[in-house]
C-alpha cells in the first residue's frame, strides 16, 4: 500500500493485530510523529532513504510511507450474499479500481473477478483508494477461459440460492433473456450484477447464465460507455431502491 492515504485506509479498517509493516523516510516520520501512535508495539517500522523508497515502488513521487499488509488481514468471502457484482475479464487497472471503489459505496457485499486485471496490484488499490480493504473478493481463476468457466458456475450458484442474475447489454443488443432499461428491473430483490469486457463485453457462456438484462440507454453518437462509468448508475439504482422499498 503505498502513500499516507492508503495508510489511513489500513489503520481504519483493520486492527492492531493485523501484523502491518511500514516502510518510511526520516522526514515523514518527523512531520508524523503520532500517525501509528494507536498501534503502538503492533507496527513492524522500516526505516529507509528516499531514493530507496522511490526505488521500491511504483509511485513516482512516493510522498513518503508505504506499508505492508499480509493477505490474510483481507475480507473473506461471506457465506450468505444479496448483492454480488461480476466482473468478466476487466484489463484494465483503473477501471478496476473504480468498480470496486463504486461497489463499497454501493453496498456490494461480493465482488466475483473472471481473470482480467489483478486486483491486489498497485494501480488497483491506488485507484480504489483503498477499497479492496474492506470489499470480500473472489478471484476465479487468472487465466481467461478458466476464469470464465468458474464465473459460470458461480453465477448458476446464485441463481439457485434465488438471485437474480443480471446482465449488462448495449441497447439494442440481442440477449436470450427480457432486456429492461435499468430503471424498470426490479432491484429490491437479491441481486448479482454482471459487466463484461471493456472490448469484446459479456462473454457468452456467462449471458446464458443470466436471468434479466438491463441497458443504459443512450445517445447513438458513442457505441457503449466505458464499464467503470456504466456501473454508478447501475450499483447506485440498487441502492436507492432497496433504501427507499416499504419496510415490511
Amino acid at each position: 500500500m503505498e502513500g499516507a492515504h492508503l495508510l489511513q485506509e489500513v489503520l481504519r479498517s483493520q486492527s492492531p493485530q493485523t501484523g502491518l509493516e511500514v516502510i518510511v523516510t526520516p522526514a515523514w516520520l518527523e512531520a508524523h510523529p503520532n500517525a501509528l501512535s494507536a498501534w503502538e508495539g503492533s507496527v513492524r517500522w522500516h526505516h529507509v532513504s528516499d531514493e530507496v523508497l522511490q526505488a521500491a515502488l511504483s509511485t513516482l513521487h512516493p510522498d513518503g510511507v508505504a506499508c505492508l499488509l499480509p493477505l490474510e488481514a483481507l475480507p473473506e468471502p461471506p457465506g450468505h450474499t444479496s448483492f454480488v457484482l461480476a466482473l468478466d475479464r476487466v484489463q484494465d487497472p483503473g477501471n478496476l479500481g473504480t468498480l470496486l471503489r463504486t461497489a463499497l459505496a454501493a453496498d456490494v457485499e461480493l465482488v466475483l473477478l473472471a481473470s482480467g486485471a489483478d486486483p491486489l496490484s498497485p494501480k488497483v488499490v491506488r485507484s480504489s483508494s483503498g477499497a479492496v480493504l474492506t470489499l470480500a473478493q473472489e478471484r476465479l481463476g487468472p487465466e481467461e477461459r478458466q476464469g470464465v468457466r468458474a464465473l459460470a458456475e458461480r453465477l448458476q450458484d446464485l441463481r439457485c440460492d434465488g438471485l437474480q442474475v443480471v446482465a449488462t447489454l448495449v441497447p439494442d443488443a440481442s440477449a436470450p433473456v427480457e432486456v429492461l432499461p435499468y430503471w424498470e428491473l426490479d432491484w429490491t430483490r437479491p441481486t448479482a450484477l454482471v459487466l463484461g469486457n471493456e472490448g469484446s463485453g459479456l462473454h457468452p457462456e456467462l449471458l446464458a447464465c443470466c436471468s434479466h438484462g438491463v441497458t443504459l440507454p443512450h445517445s447513438p453518437r458513442v457505441e457503449s460507455l466505458n464499464v467503470a462509468a456504466a456501473a454508478v448508475p447501475l450499483l447506485l439504482e440498487r441502492r436507492r431502491a432497496t433504501m427507499t422499498a416499504p419496510r415490511s
